[in-house]
């Protein structure tokens, strides 16, 4: 990587190239006249070839030049395409939405296209993290996460309390008669998650067993598709399993709620600017779906 020419010279390389004058590039990269050649020339003192032929009307790519130019273009179109992919265009219709990875997936995912009903005029770039603790990064205008709204560094704003509840695949849940049939189930367990099968069993007047039997996943996704497939009965919080019992995939077989210690907020960087009037509209409707 130490080997690799400044960026700016390869661009001014690349355009100059492109456009045949060193007034041209200048004009399309905002940069003087004299700043493009310099550029060029530092370029090719780095390389020890000269990569352009001078006339006063125009440069000519020389046999180095032609020879390295596919290179370097390749690379520049690489990086852009790269850059646009991961963190998109910054116009005033776009916003940069990061949620837990189960909550993008089953309770956002499937809001946003009554979102762009709408405001058509939106684009949404929906980012998952599967971890709490990521830090807050700039460049994502707004951050929903789970916890008890203490994070340094940031300002949250609370959008809703949240529930435990179990759920299971449907015919499973048509199999389970009373709450003590949980007890002859296996348990999907997700890590990093509060155990709370202790808890909601002592909420049904039930005594959790010294040995469980069950699988343990690392993200509440997992544990959607492992219940989805018939592997055990899963707690989620209430809004994700409402969500997927309305749409069929899940059944919540009793209505043992659990107050989770946890809930939704809205972060804000300490350091942030005024929220852009685009960035405002999507705020207020995660207030709606997250109520």
């Amino acid at each position: 990587m130490s080997s690799l020419p400044n960026m700016q010279w390869l661009r001014s390389f690349e355009a100059a190239s492109r456009l045949g004058s060193f007034t041209a590039a200048s004009a399309e990269l905002g940069l003087t006249q004299a700043a493009v050649s310099n550029h060029v020339s530092s370029l090719e003192n780095q390389l020890g070839h000269q990569l352009l032929e001078r006339t006063t009307r125009k440069v000519d790519l020389t046999a180095s030049g032609r020879a390295y130019l596919p290179s370097v273009r390749k690379a520049l179109l690489d990086l852009a395409a790269a850059t646009n992919s991961l963190f998109g265009t910054r116009s005033s219709g776009t916003v940069t939405l990061r949620a837990p990875i189960s909550e993008a997936a089953l309770i956002i995912a499937p809001a946003l296209p009554a979102l762009q009903r709408r405001h058509p005029g939106l684009s949404i770039r929906l980012l998952s993290a599967i971890w709490a603790d990521t830090m807050l990064e700039t460049g994502i205008d707004i951050e929903i996460r789970l916890g008890t709204g203490n994070w340094p560094g940031a300002q949250s704003e609370a959008i809703g309390t949240e529930t435990i509840l179990p759920v299971c695949h449907p015919d499973l849940g048509k199999q389970l008669r009373q709450p003590e049939d949980l007890l002859g189930q296996p348990w999907i367990n997700i890590l990093g998650f509060d155990d709370h099968w202790p808890n909601l069993l002592e909420t049904a007047g039930l005594k959790a067993p010294d040995q469980r039997r069950g699988i343990t996943v690392d993200t509440s996704l997992a544990a959607v598709e492992l219940a989805a497939s018939g592997g055990g009965i899963a707690l989620l919080l209430g809004k994700v399993a409402r969500q997927l019992e309305r749409s069929g995939r899940l059944a919540i077989p009793f209505n043992i709620t659990l107050p989770s210690t946890r809930t939704h907020h809205l972060l804000h960087r300490d350091s942030a600017r005024p929220a852009r009037p685009a960035v405002r509209t999507v705020e207020s409707w995660l207030r709606e779906i997250f109520a």
